[in-house]
C-alpha cells in the first residue's frame, strides 16, 4: 500500500469517525466495568442471580444437585424457556405478545387430536369447526401475503394440505401441522398489530382468550389428548441421547462455538477491525468447552435411581434448545433482517426512515413469536404426556415473558438476545425445581417468581435510566 493510498484510508477513518484502535485484556476489562456502571448490564444480574439460587438451594436440599434432577431441571423449564425465545423477538421492536401461551396450547391441542383421531381432524373436530379451521389457515396465508412475509403465506396453506388430506397419524406430520398452526396464528396477529395499527397489548390479550377458547373447543371441558403413546412425540421432552450422541453434540456444539468465534477474531485482525483482546476470546471459548465438558461427563452417567433400568444421555431437550438458539443468535446479530429489528425497536421512525419496512418487521416478529411457541408447546405436552383445556393457559405466558425479562431483554425495545430467555429460563426453572424439592406450597413458589420478575424489571428501568443519564 502507497503512502498516499494510505494517507487516504486514514482520512476516511478520520471522518466517518471509525475505532480501528485495539485494546489491550486489561484495557477491556476496565471498559467492560465502565459500561457496567454506566447501566448496560446485559444478562449479569440474571447470572449472579442463578449461581446465588444453585448455591443456596444446593445447601438447603440434597437432592438438587443429584444427576436426576439435574437432567429432570433442563427438561422441566424446556417449554416455556422456547415461548420466551420467541417472545425475545417481539419485545425487541417494543411489542407484546400476551396470546403466546395460548397459540402454543392451541397448536398442541391441533398435534395432539390428529394424533388421537389418526389423521382424522374433520371426524375429530367436526364439520362446521373442521371448515373454520381451514378457513382461518386460508385467512392468515392471504394476510402474510398481504404484508409479503412469504415463508408464513406458505406454511399456512401446508397445514391447509394437512389437515384437508387427512393423512393417517405420523408424529413428524403432527409436529409440523403444529408449527403451521403457529405460524397462521403469528400471521393473523402482526397483520393486526402492524397493518391495521391496533395497540398489540389489546389485540394480543383478546386473542389469548380466542385461543384458549379454541382449545377447549377442540378438547372439551374436563377433557384430555393423550400423546404419550406416540414413541417420539413422548420421546421430545423425556427422550435422551445415546453416550455417542451425546459426545457428538459436545463436539459439535463446542466445536462450532469455538470455528465461529475464532475464525471472525481472526477475520477482524487480518483486516485491521476492532476486536475483542485473543485472550478474552480465547476464555470464552474454553469456559463454554469446560462447562459443555463436565456437563457431558455427568449426563452420560448412569442416573436412574432403579437399579435395573438404566437412564444415560444428554435430553433431547438441550440439542432442541440449543439449535434454536443458535438459530435465533445467527438471524440477531449476522442478518440484515436481525439489524432492522433492533433499529425498529430502537427507534421506529428513525429506521422507517433509513428504508426499513417497519410494518413488514413489526409484523414479522409475531409470526417467528408463535411459531416458536408452538414448538415450546410441542414440548411442554410431551413432557406431561397429554394436552388438556388448561394447555398454554395459568402461567405458561407470565413465565415465558418473564423468562425474557429476567435474562436481560428490554420491555422497552432495541435491546435483548435470545440467550436471554435461555438465562431467564433456567432462573425461573431453578426457583420452582428448587423449591418443589423443599416443599414449599404452590404459593410460595408464585410469590419467589413474581418477585423474582419484578426484581428483573426494576433493575432494566434503572439501567435504562443510567445509561440514558449517561450519555447526556
Amino acid at each position: 500500500m502507497t503512502q498516499t493510498s494510505t494517507a487516504r484510508q486514514s482520512a476516511a477513518i478520520s471522518d466517518f469517525g471509525i475505532d480501528t484502535t485495539a485494546m489491550s485484556t486489561s484495557e477491556a476489562v476496565r471498559d467492560y466495568v465502565a459500561r457496567l456502571r454506566a447501566g448496560q448490564l446485559g444478562s449479569l444480574p440474571a447470572l449472579l442471580g442463578l449461581v446465588a439460587l444453585a448455591v443456596m438451594f444446593a445447601a438447603l436440599s440434597d437432592v438438587f444437585l443429584s444427576l436426576n434432577n439435574l437432567a429432570n431441571l433442563l427438561a422441566q423449564g424446556a417449554g416455556q424457556t422456547i415461548i420466551a425465545m420467541g417472545i425475545v423477538f417481539v419485545l425487541l421492536v417494543g411489542e407484546i405478545d400476551l396470546s403466546a401461551g395460548t397459540a402454543s396450547g392451541a397448536a398442541a391441542a391441533v398435534l395432539a387430536m390428529h394424533f388421537v383421531e389418526n389423521g382424522n381432524l374433520l371426524g375429530g373436530m367436526g364439520s362446521t369447526v373442521f371448515v373454520i379451521f381451514n378457513a382461518v389457515l386460508a385467512l392468515a396465508a392471504v394476510l402474510a401475503v398481504l404484508l409479503r412475509i412469504w415463508a408464513g403465506a406458505v406454511i399456512s396453506v401446508v397445514g391447509i394440505v394437512i389437515a384437508v388430506s387427512g393423512l393417517t397419524a405420523n408424529p413428524w406430520i403432527e409436529i409440523l401441522l403444529a408449527l403451521c398452526v403457529g405460524t397462521a396464528i403469528g400471521c393473523i396477529t402482526g397483520f393486526l398489530v402492524a397493518r391495521v395499527g391496533m395497540p398489540a397489548f389489546v389485540v394480543t390479550l383478546a386473542l389469548f382468550l380466542t385461543w384458549q377458547g379454541v382449545i377447549l373447543q377442540l378438547i372439551g371441558e374436563g377433557g384430555v389428548l393423550g400423546i404419550s403413546t406416540s414413541p417420539v412425540l413422548n420421546a421430545v421432552a423425556n427422550g435422551n441421547l445415546s453416550v455417542v450422541g451425546s459426545w457428538a453434540l459436545f463436539v459439535v456444539a463446542v466445536g462450532g462455538f469455538a470455528a465461529v468465534t475464532l475464525g471472525r477474531h481472526v477475520r477482524r485482525l487480518r483486516r485491521g477491525l476492532v476486536t475483542q483482546p485473543t485472550p478474552i476470546v480465547a476464555l470464552k471459548v474454553g469456559s463454554l468447552a469446560v462447562i459443555g465438558l463436565v456437563t457431558t461427563i455427568l449426563l452420560t452417567v448412569d442416573r436412574s435411581p432403579n437399579p435395573i433400568v438404566e437412564i444415560r444421555g444428554v435430553p433431547y431437550v438441550v440439542p432442541i434448545v440449543l439449535a434454536l438458539l443458535a438459530a435465533g443468535m445467527f438471524v440477531l446479530n449476522r442478518t440484515r433482517y436481525g439489524r432492522h429489528i433492533y433499529a425498529v425497536g430502537g427507534n421506529r421512525e428513525a429506521a422507517r426512515r433509513a428504508g426499513v419496512d417497519v410494518t413488514r418487521i413489526r409484523a414479522s416478529v409475531f409470526v417467528v413469536c408463535s411459531s416458536v411457541a408452538a414448538l415450546g408447546g410441542i414440548v411442554y405436552s410431551s413432557k406431561v404426556g397429554s394436552v388438556d383445556p388448561q394447555a398454554g393457559g395459568l402461567n405458561t405466558l407470565l413465565f415465558a415473558v418473564g423468562a425474557a425479562v429476567i435474562g436481560g431483554t428490554s420491555l422497552f425495545g432495541g435491546r435483548g438476545r435470545v440467550s436471554d430467555a435461555v438465562i431467564g429460563g433456567t432462573v425461573l426453572a431453578v426457583v420452582s425445581n428448587g423449591l418443589g424439592l423443599l416443599k414449599q406450597p404452590a404459593a410460595v413458589v408464585s410469590i419467589v417468581t413474581g418477585l423474582v420478575l419484578l426484581l428483573a424489571a426494576t433493575v432494566d428501568a434503572v439501567s435504562r435510566r443510567r445509561a440514558a443519564a449517561g450519555s447526556r
